[in-house]
């Protein structure tokens, strides 16, 4: 019988994400908006790891304005999956953060995605993905996309995942202004009618098969920020600054206020890089990927 070592600790890169697309379709009773729209993640990582406990759920962050109780999102996954396992165990979770708070990167969503993912192997628990994404619902809309990872069509409130062709590989500089911004502001003060341009999905997952970055980068939209520029417009600042160091296109992601540009080629986004640098304190240069990687 071959010996089956047990797995105490456990590494997770949680990638963050970019919104290739953003549309609001309708809002439902609860409160919730019904959204369609692209998500990509990229190579912008929060390292996760989680120790093997005796019982209880313990977080501890690098990052002093990050919650470490059961505020943290990190915690109500943990604490969903031992209540649905019923597992006799516990989890110290120590997150390494880079992926920044509150710019519509879905840092959080990418750690509670990784505590489910990595104590599903430490515990062997055998959920399946699609368990895992039920399971990542229960924890937030952007969960089960970070669980998903790589390129994926969803509608619903963010949950009805349809994985299209991998569009890694693709260079990304992202900038996030020095403010946060509220995703539940955001929501609230959306108007349909505010609306001008509203993006083409069926068109821009079309590019993504083709790889036609160009395209792509051209037909973004987000329609959310027709809330969010008009109370921060350092944001379409922003955008038309990458555009004018080389970008194809640029979007804000999410409810903002990170925005980012898409470049041909690692040499754009290079040159574009080292201006934008001096200007942004907050930037990156990125790529996009298909997904975290997981490290016994």
């Amino acid at each position: 019988m071959p010996f089956l070592r047990e797995v105490v600790l456990i590494t997770i890169l949680a990638p963050a994400k970019i919104n290739l697309s953003l549309d609001v379709t309708g809002r439902l009773e609860n409160g919730y908006h019904t959204l369609e729209m692209i998500m990509q993640t990229i190579s912008l990582y929060d390292e996760v790891l989680l120790h093997k406990a005796g019982d209880g759920i313990e977080i501890k962050c690098d990052n002093p304005l990050v919650p470490v109780d059961e505020n943290n999102i990190c915690h109500r996954a943990a604490k969903i999956f031992f209540d649905k396992t019923s597992i006799s165990g516990g989890v110290i979770i120590e997150l390494k953060k880079r992926i920044p708070q509150g710019a519509g990167l879905a840092g959080g969503s990418a750690d509670a995605a990784a505590v489910l993912k990595g104590l599903n192997i430490m515990y062997s628990a055998g959920f399946s993905t699609n368990e895992l994404l039920e399971l990542g619902l229960e924890c937030g809309a952007d969960v089960p996309f970070c669980i998903a990872g790589g390129t994926c069509f969803a509608g619903g409130i963010g949950e009805k995942l349809t994985k299209l062709p991998s569009f890694a590989g693709f260079y990304v500089i992202v900038i996030v202004p020095e403010f946060a911004v509220s995703t539940a502001w955001v929501y609230r003060n959306f108007r349909m009618d505010a609306c001008i341009k509203r993006p083409d999905n069926k068109m821009l997952a079309e590019a993504i098969k083709k790889r036609d970055l160009r395209s792509l980068a051209q037909g973004m939209v987000n329609v959310l920020e027709s809330v969010t520029v008009a109370k921060y417009p350092e944001i379409e600042g922003i955008k038309k600054d990458i555009k004018r160091n080389g970008a194809l296109g640029s979007l804000m992601s999410g409810s903002g206020p990170s925005v980012f540009g898409l470049f041909e080629s690692e040499s754009s986004a290079l040159k574009a890089f080292s201006v934008l640098k001096n200007r942004y304190r907050y930037i990156y240069m990125v790529s996009t990927v298909d997904g975290g990687r997981v490290y016994g």
